[in-house]
């Protein structure tokens, strides 16, 4: 197989790893889905609970917000400190991005964030999206009102990626070509293409949400798990300790 795909011109297969006595569980896009979130969470733990002692780390991947119907809920889940087996790291998602630079006076992306899910998170607050189609100036005034700041505070400590061993735990990607240390901020939020297409080594393997898949989709160079929860009942966790991986599943109907 090493041979073969010399041959093809495609890179050789990386074995990531982690060192020895880490365990760390990625979760895909939350998209409000605390239906989903809540069961997945109880999972991870009775499934780390199986296995031998080990440091655990649960990475979420961002997107905790929007589109799904409980995004208030998923966020004070986390902001109250929910009962994990080891440490949390929480990634910022672009969902994120654009809520909290409405939230900082920005209105100009509030038609953007409303058509993507930006409805249904006001919704979970309790707040009428309609007025703010015609009169998006008003929107950050609301969302400062309606947001608790334990809820804003944990936005705005969310991380931008995670290295633990051999992976590289992103929202959407990275930029091939460019070191791991320089990459950009909106790259790490937003980007798809260019880095769904490489076929480069980025000398780790990317751990990714941001871009739907029907299943978890291994490839040598990053790992896609963001399931779809919002729209196909289905929240997706990826386990991986030394060499092995496995996956965690949340089903519910769509809601």
């Amino acid at each position: 197989m090493g041979l073969l795909r010399h041959l093809i011109g495609l890179p050789p297969r990386r074995h990531a790893t982690l060192p020895p006595g880490l365990r760390v569980y990625a979760i895909g896009d939350v998209h409000g889905r605390l239906d989903l979130l809540r069961p997945l969470l109880g999972w991870i733990a009775q499934d780390s609970a199986t296995r031998a002692a080990a440091e655990v780390h649960i990475v979420f991947l961002g997107d905790l917000i929007d589109r799904g119907p409980a995004s208030a809920g998923v966020l004070d889940l986390l902001a109250i400190g929910v009962d994990v087996p080891g440490a949390r790291h929480i990634l910022c998602g672009n969902h994120e991005e654009m809520l909290l630079a409405i939230h900082d006076g920005d209105a100009s992306g509030a038609s953007d964030w409303l058509r993507h899910g930006g409805v249904e998170t006001l919704a979970s607050y309790g707040v009428d999206a309609a007025p703010f189609w015609d009169d998006p100036e008003g929107l950050p005034l609301a969302l400062r009102i309606a947001i608790p700041p334990r809820h804003v505070a944990l936005m705005r400590a969310m991380l931008e990626q995670v290295r633990i061993g051999d992976y590289l735990f992103v929202h959407a990607g990275i930029r091939p070509g460019v070191p791991l240390d320089r990459q950009a901020q909106r790259d790490l939020r937003w980007i798809r293409r260019e880095f769904l297409r490489s076929h480069a080594d980025h000398g780790v393997v990317v751990v990714h949400g941001h871009t739907i898949v029907p299943a978890v989709d291994y490839r040598f160079n990053r790992i896609a798990i963001d399931t779809g929860a919002y729209r196909t009942g289905r929240l997706t966790a990826l386990g991986l300790e030394g060499e092995a991986r496995w996956t965690l599943t949340s089903r519910l109907d769509p809601a």
